[in-house]
């Protein structure tokens, strides 16, 4: 069922928002991270354009340790808690230099030591940053699955290990993305597009 659910996912070619589009054409674990830090509670046609100005000031832990707080704070905003956010940013970067050597730590309990950074983001900076397969589960993936019926959990935390038992290895990397696009497209939170679903036919509706 799962293999008949990517495929036709994949196959249904949802139009990506930029900031999903940009994400994936990272593949460095330090863009990837400060910008989901940007994304967390901001929408993503907020967050795309923010997200590109302060790449205007930095692009690497070295550089935006030195960017002013105040600076950082005005190039994102309005993302939601932009003051904080530029706070946690030009911290985990100086730690980044100071005790990680300059690289993003490659596990998902380093990563969460970092003022922030939950299991969602974590994970996400390593499929999308190091390429290691991760499952990366945010409202979309939560809510989708349990539509679904494939698994029954009651938090996007329960959802992770749920899925860690259940999803086969080979779907963990793209099935952000996926369910993402989808979520954002046809199966949004109040009045899911269902016949207009690709994958209406393996879903059981049940939220």
């Amino acid at each position: 069922m799962i293999g008949k659910v990517v495929e036709n996912l994949v196959n249904a070619k949802q139009p990506q928002s930029d900031f999903v589009k940009l994400m994936d054409s990272f593949k460095d674990p330090y863009l990837v991270l400060i910008a989901c830090i940007l994304s967390l509670r901001t929408n993503d046609r907020t967050t795309y354009p923010a997200t590109l100005r302060m790449l205007e000031l930095a692009k690497t832990p070295q550089e935006m340790m030195r960017v002013e707080e105040d600076e950082l704070a005005k190039a994102i905003y309005p993302v939601g808690f932009y003051k904080n956010k530029a706070g946690q940013i030009i911290e985990l970067s100086r730690k980044i230099v100071e005790e990680y050597g300059g690289k993003v730590p490659d596990s998902i309990d380093e990563l969460c030591k970092f003022r922030g950074v939950g299991r969602k983001t974590a994970n996400l900076v390593m499929t999308l940053g190091f390429g290691v397969p991760a499952i990366c589960v945010d409202v979309h993936v939560h809510r989708i699955f349990n539509r679904l019926g494939y698994i029954k959990t009651k938090n996007p935390e329960e959802t992770e290990f749920a899925l860690r038992e259940k999803l086969p290895v080979q779907y963990w990397i793209p099935i952000n993305t996926l369910l993402v696009t989808h979520g954002q497209n046809v199966c949004k939170p109040i009045k899911p597009q269902c016949d207009n679903c690709p994958i209406s036919d393996y879903c059981q509706k049940l939220i």
